[in-house]
């Protein structure tokens, strides 16, 4: 089985991707490695990415490093050496695992990286292999065409239509025929970034850099994440609280005052960590439930990322669930021969997807009531789950500095440290988008949808 990017689709679809997020980016390199011709149109006026730190788990820096990026990856990269899991009040250490070279055990590294940085990885990535418009906003798209219309009136046709348009998708609306507004899920967060030599002049803050770790203190209806991006000269906070009138968006500002005041009951530290905080975005987290399909009954445009499957940020795979699809269509859409084939690959997609996607976002959601759970019972159970985890993992790190076997002790399943439990990770981490996609093919699209393209040829 090749993992190469080489084989190039017979027959060469025009294909229109709609949103220069990183699904957009993602799936425009993806179908272009395919062989298409890529059209992709972007609202804004020019690219640009605002927002902080994103994580990107194995499941996706194995794609990149098979892409060609893994270097430029690792530059502006910071690979986090473990998870802590902290009490708000006292600082407290209840959960530890192990990230950095264990990591490995999953085929490719764990890496915390700036927004911007990664979206311009992607860009530099995809823009020698596609046409790109910006400034050129869809406002209405025709399946059966297929084709897009643009604000100006302009009629964009092509053979295939991806909505990668974002959780407010218009192509969403085309596909399944109606309006599905988002959800709010009551949360908020605080998006802050500091520069790391303000924290390298406090002893108290400075083991936070030299010892990168992705950093989480949990309290009653709220948390911080916080971990170094940018090769350790920023330190990325992201605050999640009850939301109380923000709005939907990477870029409204906050208000770094307010942000103390909702975060004043968290340890020392903390406080002096948002002291030297200037300026925050404030951003609605929004969720929904998963869409029956992802494909028009034409069989001619489809979705990807956000705009089929948004996810809470508290498992970090949102940018990673869409940077999977891409992979998917792109290798599914490798084997086209004839037009009768695109309907049932898209459906192949979605059926690869579909699942995986849910079940990424019912972990991330679990997260959410996990991290928050007020202060009593339920609490204590929590950390008392996470203890054990956190004792499991010790231990075997005391052995392996002992020259000793380091077995493992316990898989630590339904751990309340979901980053604990090993067949989570490995679902998570182990899985190749690519690999599965192109099995799939193998073991059932040839036969299957191979055959349409004899038949329709006539020899069949």
């Amino acid at each position: 089985m090749s993992w190469s990017n080489s084989q190039k689709a017979p027959l060469q679809l025009h294909i229109i991707v709609v949103g220069c997020g990183m699904g957009g980016l993602a799936a425009a390199h993806c179908l272009a490695e395919a062989g298409h011709k890529i059209t992709l149109l972007e609202s804004a006026p020019e690219i640009g990415e605002v927002g902080a730190g994103i994580q990107v788990s194995p499941n996706v820096s194995r794609l990149l490093i098979r892409w060609g990026i893994g270097d430029a990856l690792e530059k502006v990269a910071v690979r986090p050496e473990a998870i802590v899991l902290r009490r708000y009040a006292t600082g407290e250490r209840v959960g530890y695992t192990r990230w950095g070279e264990k990591m490995e055990e999953y085929g490719a590294p764990y890496y915390h990286i700036h927004r911007a940085d990664y979206h311009k990885l992607l860009y530099d990535l995809a823009a020698p292999k596609m046409t790109l418009r910006l400034d050129a906003t869809v406002v209405a798209v025709d399946p059966e065409a297929p084709s897009v219309t643009l604000k100006s009136g302009e009629v964009v046709h092509g053979d295939l239509i991806v909505g990668a348009d974002g959780i407010k998708s218009l192509v969403q609306t085309v596909v399944i025929g109606k309006v599905n507004p988002a959800e709010p899920t009551g949360d908020a967060a605080y998006r802050a970034v500091i520069p790391a030599d303000l924290m390298l002049a406090d002893p108290e803050l400075k083991p936070f850099i030299d010892t990168p770790e992705m950093t989480g203190w949990m309290a009653p209806g709220r948390h911080l994440m916080a971990y170094c991006i940018r090769a350790k000269r920023e330190f990325n906070m992201v605050l999640l609280h009850p939301d109380d009138g923000s709005v939907e968006s990477w870029s409204a500002e906050g208000s770094a005052e307010k942000m103390r005041k909702d975060f004043a009951d968290f340890e020392p530290r903390v406080q002096k960590l948002l002291s030297s905080v200037q300026s925050t975005l404030k951003w609605r987290l929004m969720d929904r439930q998963p869409l029956e399909t992802w494909v028009h009954p034409s069989g001619r445009v489809t979705l990807l990322g956000d705009a089929c499957h948004p996810m809470l940020p508290y498992r970090a795979q949102g940018a990673a669930m869409a940077i999977e699809d891409a992979a998917v269509l792109g290798r599914l859409f490798s084997h086209i021969r004839d037009r009768s084939q695109m309907k049932p690959l898209l459906q192949a997609y979605q059926a690869l997807r579909l699942q995986r996607t849910a079940e990424t976002q019912a972990s991330s959601r679990l997260n959410q009531k996990i991290f928050h759970l007020p202060d009593g019972p339920a609490q204590a159970a929590r950390d008392a789950s996470m203890r054990a985890a956190m004792d499991a993992e010790l231990r075997m790190l005391e052995r392996e500095r002992e020259g000793k076997p380091a077995a493992l002790e316990d898989t630590l399943e339904g751990n309340y440290n979901q980053w604990a439990d090993r067949r989570k990770n490995e679902m998570q981490f182990g899985y190749d988008a690519e690999a599965v996609a192109d099995r799939w093919w193998e073991e059932h699209g040839e036969k299957e949808i191979g055959r349409l393209a004899e038949k329709a040829s006539g020899r069949l």
